[in-house]
Parts: C-alpha cells; structure tokens; sequence
C-alpha cells in the first residue's frame, strides 16, 4: 500500500484496521494484508484510537503468527 493512497487503498486499510480491532487478524497478519512491516502498522494503529494488542490472545493465536512469520 505504498505510494499515493487511492481512496481504494485507504478503504481496503480501514477494513484491515477493522478485522484487526475485532481480533479476526493478528498483529502481524494485518501488516501483511497492508504490505506494510508490523512497526509500520503499529505507526498507522497509533493514529487511530484502536491500541496494539501485544502477543497472542490464545495458543490458536500463537499458531497463526508462528505460520505468518515462516509464510514470509
């Protein structure tokens, strides 16, 4: 998502933010959907009133950033 933000850019960011704020994507697989590092969506999270949830929430949720970070 870099470069000029297309309103579809932004839309398609907003819905990742809304996934990620409702815990149906992790921390790290949002950055992915964003094409962005996790830092940088932990910056663009800092911008909206929605806090980075640090580690995991369950061992399904380890799982999936286990299999997120050896998917890269």
């Amino acid at each position: 998502m870099s470069g000029p933000a297309s309103k579809e850019s932004q839309n398609d960011l907003a819905t990742i933010i809304g996934l990620y704020a409702l815990g149906e994507l992790s921390l790290g697989q949002a950055a992915q959907e964003a094409d962005v590092s996790q830092q940088e969506f932990r910056e663009i999270l800092s911008n909206t009133s929605i806090e980075a949830r640090v580690g995991p929430n369950d061992l399904d949720d380890a799982q999936d950033e286990v299999d997120t970070a050896l998917d890269v």
